[in-house]
């Protein structure tokens, strides 16, 4: 009987839950996208110490990884109204989610830099190439590589952060689960099904995604000899 009565409840909420959960997806991809090439891009503002800029992204980065996404989401959301600015959620949320993953970018960028060996700078310079050039093909190709578990760490924590954007009503999963939530009054049952999600989008990417990527890099990278 129990069991009738929770399959009955899944069967008719179910397209709202695969709605919530396409939308996580949505909002996590679109944050790795554009989080990735502008933590890129702080990392080289912060490598290079650029006048200026250099101490800008500092700041940046350090105030993003030293705030709750919770705060963030509101200053973004009501710093918009505020500044008379109109947005679609879709867009709002995207910018939530990238401005905090680009700052966790940034520092596995740094570190990876930092961890290709010096003797690859002498090797671009020797070559002839600029330092911006030895950085773009060299270096950066390197470092991307030294950083493949970093990302797939921030992606996985953005399959979960996407539910901090339902507080400003942005359509995802917890929101629509809310929404399932406040007509069945079925808290534990939904909130499961919830956590099962989130869990098996981990999964999914961590064995189905990530193991190949690294597997197919260390393949590229792989001496000859």
């Amino acid at each position: 009987m129990l069991m009738a009565e929770f399959l009955s409840l899944v069967a008719d909420s179910g397209n709202l839950v695969l709605l919530g959960t396409f939308y996580t997806l949505l909002y996590a991809v679109l944050g790795m996208l554009f989080g990735l090439p502008l933590g890129m891009l702080v990392t080289f503002i912060r490598h290079e110490q650029l006048p200026v800029l250099a101490g800008l992204a500092h700041i940046y980065v350090s105030f993003m990884r030293s705030t709750p996404q919770l705060i963030q989401a509101f200053l973004v959301y009501f710093g918009l109204g505020a500044a008379g600015i109109d947005l679609p959620l879709i867009v709002i949320g995207t910018l939530v989610l990238t401005a905090n993953a680009s700052a966790y970018l940034s520092e596995t960028m740094r570190g990876a830099m930092e961890g290709v060996s010096a003797g690859q700078w002498s090797a671009g310079y020797s070559l002839g190439l600029t330092r911006f050039q030895t950085i773009c093909n060299i270096i950066a190709p390197q470092a991307l590589r030294l950083a493949i578990p970093g990302i797939s760490n921030t992606l996985i924590s953005l399959f979960k952060d996407t539910s901090v954007l339902s507080v400003i009503t942005v359509a995802e999963l917890m929101k629509y689960t809310g929404d399932i939530i406040s007509v069945t009054f079925r808290p534990f049952t939904f909130y499961l099904i919830a956590a099962f999600i989130y869990w098996g989008l981990c999964l999914l990417y961590e064995y189905g995604i990530h193991r190949r990527v690294e597997a197919r890099f260390k393949k590229a990278y792989q001496p000859a000899f």
